[in-house]
């Protein structure tokens, strides 16, 4: 059975991004006046539509609009998820 969970901890989140190949980005375009945009995370299959951004400003983004990390780990049949979404504390 699998099941999933939701943390704030950067490093559960950095150490579980990480893990699978992923790198903190944003939606190309997206950012405000502040500089933040659309977050999302690139796995091994590069996305050009994504512009990879350092850990301090996907957590700053993170921070600023009140996220929570959903993610499952382990898949039903046992192998290494990638399922994850952003969602509101």
């Amino acid at each position: 059975m699998s099941s999933s969970e939701t943390t704030t901890d950067h490093d559960v989140i950095r150490q579980w991004i990480e893990q699978r190949g992923g790198i903190p980005t944003v939606v190309k375009g997206t950012q405000d006046d502040e500089g933040e945009g659309i977050l999302r995370i690139d796995f091994a299959e590069r996305d050009d539509a994504l512009e990879e951004i350092s850990w301090d400003e996907f957590f700053e983004t993170f921070e600023d609009r009140g996220l929570a990390f959903l993610y499952q780990d382990e898949t039903k049949d046992g192998k290494e998820s990638r399922f994850f979404k952003f969602v509101n504390r």
